[in-house]
C-alpha cells in the first residue's frame, strides 16, 4: 500500500512539472515580449550570426541548425515551421522575419524546404534585441550549460497584442488577436500618463484587433468582455463587394477573409453549398488570386440580389466566422488571465525595468571612461614630471606605482596612462580628451536623473514609444462595424408581391405576380407549371416576400418558412420539390398556404376539415414553429385538413361543400381552443359529400361569394342570400350542381375589384376580373369562365389583391 502512495504522489508530482514545463516553457507566451521560447530563441540565434535587416540573408537551415544546437532542443522541423510563421504576411500583423523564397501560402501551401529557403530579421525585429548587450535582462544557461540565453527579449515592441499568438497548454489555452502598433502606442502613452485610468480609456484608443488579413469585424459586447475580463468572442466576417459585369448582370467579389482561414477550403465550401442548392443563383464560382491580393468571384444569374447571395456566404460558409480571444499569458513566471490595460501595464513594467538596467550599465560605463580621462588629463597636465618617472622606472609595474603614490591616481588612470600613445600629447588630442570629457560629465548628470527621478524616466519611455510608433506604426486593415445583433435579412430584399405555386406532388416555387396576364372571361389562358404527366397545381396564393408562409398539411402538421427562402422560378418552371425545403412524411402532403406577417394574440386560425369539423386557435401559439413543423390540428379517423384561414372575432364563416350545399355560421359559436384539439362541426354532411371551401366573411367591400367547379363554370351570389344558421346544421343551396359543371372545387368572398387567378389540370393559368363574372342567385349553375380541354378540370384559384394589380405591368403570351 505505502508503495502505491509513493507512485501516485510521484505521479502528481511529475505531471505538474510537465504541465509547468509545457506552460511556461512551449506553449504560452510571455507578457513582456509576448515570444514563446522558440520564437525567443530563434531571434537570438539570428542576431548572434549577426543575422539583420541590413545583412545578406542567411539559408534558414543555417538558422535552425544554430537553434537547436545551441539553446533549443527539440525537432528541427518545429523550430522551421515557426521560423516560417514568423515570415508569414498573412498571418504576422507585422512579420518579425524577412523571409526570401517560397513560404507556404494562404491556401494552406506548405513552405519549401529549409534548404531552399533564406531569412534575415526584420527591421521590427531588430527593436526586440535592442540593447541586449547593455545586461537589460537576465540570462540563463542553456540545455546543456554550455551557453546562455536571454530569459526574455529587452522588446521596444508590444509584441504579445501586435502579433498575437495562439497555444494550447495542459488544461489551460491562449488565443490572442493581432493589434495595430499605431494604436497600441497610443495606449500606452495614455497610460504611461495616466496609470489610474479606467480600461475603458484604453479600449476607446485600441479599438480591436487589426488582422493582417484585412476583414471586419463586429465589436460590441463580446470585444468589450475581452478587453476588460480577458475572455470574449468576436464575430469576423470577410470582405464582399458587388462587380458589375454586363448589363443586368453582376459579380459578389471576395477580396478579404477571415483571419487563419484556408482560402482553398472557403472555395470548396462555396463550391460544396452550391451544388447542394444552398446557395443560390450563382453561375460560375472561379478563384482569381494573385500576389497582388485575395479575389474570389461569384458570377450571378440575372435578376439574383447580391446581398441574399453575399448574405448566405456569411451564413453558411466561413466567410463569418467566430474569434474566441483569451488573453492568457505567463506573467511573473505563472499563467495568468489579464485584461488589456493589464496587458499594456505589464509592457511598461518591463520597459521601465529595461530602461532603468540599461542606464546603470550606460551610467557605469560612463563613469569609469571619466575615471580614466581624469587620469589622463592630470597625465598632461604634468606631461614631463609623468615623462620623467616613467623613463627612471626600472619597468612598467614600478612605474605606475609610482604614478599612482606621485598624482594620487587609481591602478586603471595610472595604466591608462602608461598605454596612451605619444600622439595623444598634441594641443588636437588635448583638446578632443577635454571635450569628451565634458560630454561625460553631462551624459552622467543626465542618466543619474534617470536613475532619481521617475518624471524623467517616463519622458524616455515616452520618447521610444512615439519613436516606434513613427516608424513602424501603418494604417489599420481590419475595419471595426457595430454589433452584428439588429442585422434583418429583410432589410435587403424587395417586399416585391409574388406567386407560391405548389404541385400535387410538391413542387413549389415563387414567381413574380407580373408574370401573369390579364385575360377576359372565357380565355384559355397561359402557360402555367411544366409539371409531369401525373402531376398537377394543387394550390398557389399571392403574397410578398417579406411574409412567413406557413404550409399546413393534410396530416394536420404545420410548417414555417419565409417567403424570401421559396426557389424562385420563371413561370414555366417546375420549382423546387418541397421534400428539399421540409422533412414530410411520404404519404404527407400540402394541403394549404397561408402567408402571415406577424402572429397576434387577438387574430386566430380557423381550420376547416373534409368532413365538416372546424376550429378556432390563437395564431399566437403557432409562432414557435420548430424545422421538424408542429401539430395544428387534431384530425379524427379517415378525416384530411382542407383549408385554414386567418380571422379574428367578427367573422363570420361560411362552409361549401363538393354537391353544392353550404352552411353560414357565426365564428363566436366556435370557441377558441388549443394548437392539438380536433374542434367541433361545422356542417352536416350527406352520403359521400365533403367539404369544398371554408369561407371567411368580413369585408364590405367584398360582399359576394364565388364559387367555381370543376368543369370550368363559376357564379357570384350575394351574402345576403345566404342566411346565418347554427353551427352544425345541414345548410341550405350554395349553387346547382350537374354533370355539365361537375362538383364545386371551392368558393371564395369577392367584389367587383377583385382579380381572379384560376388553375387548371393541364397546367393552364388564367387572370381574369370578377367583374366579369355574372352575379346570380344561389340556385344556379354559373357560367362558364375557362373553355376547358377534354378531361381537363379546374384544380384551384386564388385572388390577387386589387392595389396589387395596380403596381404590376401586363406580360405573358
Amino acid at each position: 500500500m505505502s508503495d502505491l502512495i509513493q507512485i501516485e504522489e510521484e505521479l502528481k508530482k511529475s505531471y505538474l512539472e510537465y504541465s509547468l514545463s509545457v506552460i511556461i516553457g512551449r506553449a504560452i507566451p510571455d507578457v513582456r515580449d509576448g515570444l514563446k521560447p522558440v520564437h525567443r530563441r530563434i531571434l537570438y540565434a539570428m542576431h548572434d550570426l549577426s543575422n539583420t535587416y541590413n545583412r545578406p540573408y542567411k539559408k534558414s537551415a543555417r538558422v535552425v541548425g544554430d537553434v537547436i544546437g545551441k539553446y533549443h532542443p527539440h525537432g528541427d522541423q518545429s523550430v522551421y515551421d515557426a521560423l516560417v510563421r514568423m515570415a508569414q504576411d498573412f498571418s504576422m500583423r507585422d512579420a518579425i522575419v524577412d523571409g526570401q523564397g517560397n513560404f507556404g501560402s494562404i491556401d494552406g501551401d506548405a513552405a519549401a524546404a529549409m534548404r531552399y529557403t533564406e531569412v534575415r530579421m526584420s527591421r521590427l525585429a531588430g527593436e526586440f534585441l535592442a540593447d541586449i548587450e547593455k545586461e537589460t535582462v537576465d540570462f540563463r544557461p542553456n540545455y546543456d550549460n554550455s551557453l546562455e540565453e536571454p530569459a526574455v527579449l529587452p522588446t521596444k515592441v508590444p509584441n504579445l497584442l501586435l502579433n498575437g499568438s495562439s497555444g494550447i497548454a495542459v488544461g489551460m489555452a491562449t488565443n490572442i488577436p493581432p493589434h495595430n502598433l499605431g494604436e497600441l502606442c497610443d495606449g500606452l502613452l495614455h497610460l504611461l500618463d495616466t496609470p489610474s485610468c479606467p480600461v475603458t480609456d484604453i479600449i476607446g484608443l485600441v479599438k480591436g484587433p487589426d488582422f493582417p488579413t484585412g476583414a471586419a469585424i463586429y465589436g460590441g459586447k463580446g470585444l468589450t468582455e475581452a478587453y476588460t475580463t480577458g475572455r470574449g468572442t468576436i464575430k469576423i466576417r470577410g470582405r464582399a463587394e458587388v462587380e458589375e459585369r454586363k448589363k443586368d448582370y453582376v459579380s459578389v467579389v471576395i477580396r478579404e477573409i477571415p483571419y487563419a482561414l484556408n482560402k482553398s477550403s472557403l472555395v470548396e465550401k462555396i463550391a460544396a453549398l452550391i451544388n447542394d442548392g444552398r446557395i443560390e443563383g450563382v453561375s460560375d464560382l472561379r478563384d482569381e488570386s494573385d500576389r497582388k491580393g485575395i479575389r474570389i468571384v461569384l458570377d450571378l444569374k440575372k435578376g439574383v440580389i447580391p446581398d441574399i447571395v453575399i448574405n448566405a456566404l456569411y451564413k453558411y460558409t466561413p466567410l463569418e466566422t467566430s474569434f474566441g480571444i483569451n488573453m492568457l499569458v505567463v506573467a511573473d513566471n505563472r499563467p495568468a488571465l489579464l485584461n488589456i490595460k493589464q496587458v499594456l501595464e505589464h509592457f511598461l513594467t518591463h520597459r521601465r525595468d529595461v530602461i532603468l538596467r540599461r542606464t546603470r550599465f550606460d551610467l557605469r560605463k560612463s563613469e569609469e571612461r571619466a575615471h580614466i580621462l581624469e587620469g589622463l588629463r592630470i597625465a598632461l597636465d604634468n606631461i614631463d614630471e609623468v615623462v620623467s618617472i616613467i623613463r627612471a622606472s626600472k619597468n612598467a609595474v614600478e612605474a605606475r606605482e609610482r604614478l599612482m603614490e606621485r598624482f594620487g591616481l587609481s591602478e586603471r588612470q595610472a595604466q591608462a596612462i602608461l598605454d596612451m600613445r605619444l600622439q595623444r600629447l598634441t594641443n588636437l588630442e588635448r583638446q578632443k580628451l577635454i571635450d569628451e570629457y565634458n560630454e561625460l560629465i553631462k551624459l552622467i548628470e543626465y542618466l543619474r536623473s534617470i536613475l532619481e527621478n521617475d518624471e524623467v524616466l517616463r519622458g524616455v519611455i515616452r520618447d521610444e514609444i512615439k519613436e516606434i510608433q513613427d516608424r513602424y506604426a501603418t494604417p489599420r486593415k481590419t475595419e471595426i462595424l457595430e454589433d452584428l445583433e439588429g442585422i434583418n435579412i429583410l432589410d435587403l430584399i424587395p417586399d416585391e408581391d409574388v406567386v407560391i405555386t405548389l404541385s400535387r406532388r410538391g413542387y413549389i416555387k415563387r414567381t413574380k405576380i407580373d408574370n401573369y396576364q390579364q385575360q377576359k372571361r372565357g380565355g384559355k389562358g397561359i402557360a402555367g407549371v411544366a409539371t409531369a404527366g401525373d402531376d398537377f397545381v394543387q394550390s398557389f396564393c399571392a403574397t410578398t416576400n417579406h411574409q412567413q408562409l406557413l404550409l399546413f398539411t393534410n396530416l394536420g402538421r404545420m410548417f414555417m418558412l419565409p417567403v424570401h427562402q421559396i426557389p424562385e422560378g420563371q413561370r414555366t418552371a417546375k420549382g423546387a420539390h418541397i421534400a428539399n425545403l421540409l422533412p414530410m412524411d411520404k404519404e404527407e402532403f400540402v394541403a394549404t398556404a397561408l402567408s402571415i406577417r406577424e402572429f397576434s394574440e387577438e387574430r386566430y386560425f380557423l381550420f376547416v376539415t373534409r368532413k365538416g369539423m372546424v376550429k378556432r386557435t390563437c395564431t399566437d401559439l403557432y409562432k414557435n414553429c420548430r424545422s421538424t413543423g408542429i401539430i395544428a390540428v387534431g384530425l379524427k379517423e379517415n378525416d384530411e385538413l382542407l383549408t385554414v384561414k386567418e380571422i379574428d372575432d367578427e367573422t363570420e364563416v361560411l362552409l361549401a361543400t363538393q354537391q353544392g350545399l353550404s352552411n353560414r355560421f357565426h365564428i363566436s359559436g366556435v370557441r377558441p381552443t388549443g394548437r392539438g384539439a380536433a374542434g367541433v362541426k361545422g356542417i352536416a354532411l350527406k352520403g359521400n359529400d365533403r367539404v369544398a371551401a371554408g369561407v371567411v366573411i368580413t369585408s364590405v367591400s367584398r360582399s359576394e361569394v364565388l364559387t367555381v367547379s370543376a368543369n370550368g363554370y363559376g357564379k357570384r351570389t350575394s351574402i345576403e342570400h345566404y342566411p346565418i344558421r347554427n353551427r352544425g346544421g345541414s345548410g341550405v343551396i350554395n349553387m346547382r350542381v350537374t354533370p355539365k359543371t361537375g362538383q364545386v372545387i371551392g368558393a371564395v368572398m369577392v367584389g367587383d375589384d377583385d382579380e381572379l387567378l384560376l388553375l387548371t389540370s393541364a397546367n393552364k393559368i388564367i387572370r381574369l376580373s370578377v367583374s366579369g363574372i355574372s352575379s346570380v342567385g344561389r340556385a344556379t349553375q354559373g357560367v362558364m369562365l375557362v373553355r376547358m380541354d377534354e378531361n381537363d378540370t379546374v384544380m384551384g384559384f386564388d385572388l390577387v389583391d386589387p392595389s396589387d394589380l395596380d403596381r404590376c405591368a401586363p406580360s405573358g403570351e
